[in-house]
């Protein structure tokens, strides 16, 4: 899967998210994202984390399988903030203790990597077409929807246990 620079993000991400855990969830609410009003306490980040890397995997499955069905690119895929299912996923567990739901990150990160890495050459070339961010890669989708978002995620509790 993608570069020794993307695996070693995911490495020094799932470091940052074991030593939360083993911490406990800290008190507070996030900051809200950029141009955002949400903000969380520690245990939605948690559910958030624990659901999201098999959601993003899950549509780069998507992409491939239609394009290898014949379908045009860019393939439309992903969701925004408003989808119940996030939303629903997140009320759900965020009660959970964090080592639980760690646990489901860890997966995810595994099954990213493992998947991924067994893709020919010719898949990283597929397109999707999200709904806010336009054309993407399966590439663009790792890195900003499972690796970028595990580090911000990862931030936001830096950020809590500071406070």
């Amino acid at each position: 899967m993608g570069t020794d620079a993307t695996l070693a993000r995911l490495r020094a991400v799932q470091q940052r998210l074991e030593a939360h855990a083993a911490a406990g969830p800290p008190p507070g609410l996030t900051d809200p994202d950029p141009g955002g009003t949400e903000r969380w306490e520690a245990g939605q980040v948690w559910a958030h984390l624990a659901e999201f890397p098999a959601y993003w995997l899950g549509q780069i499955r998507h992409i491939l399988e239609r394009r290898a069905s014949g379908e045009a690119e860019p393939i439309p895929f992903g969701r925004t903030k408003t989808d119940p299912g996030r939303i629903d996923a997140i009320e759900r567990d965020r009660h959970a203790q964090p080592a639980a739901l760690l646990r489901r990150v860890s997966d995810g990160i595994t099954a990213t990597v493992d998947e991924l890495a067994g893709l020919p050459v010719d898949a990283w070339d597929a397109t999707g077409l999200h709904p806010t961010r336009g054309v993407m890669t399966p590439a663009q989708i790792v890195d900003r929807f499972i690796v970028g978002h595990l580090e911000e995620h990862a931030d936001q509790l830096d950020q809590l246990r500071g406070s």
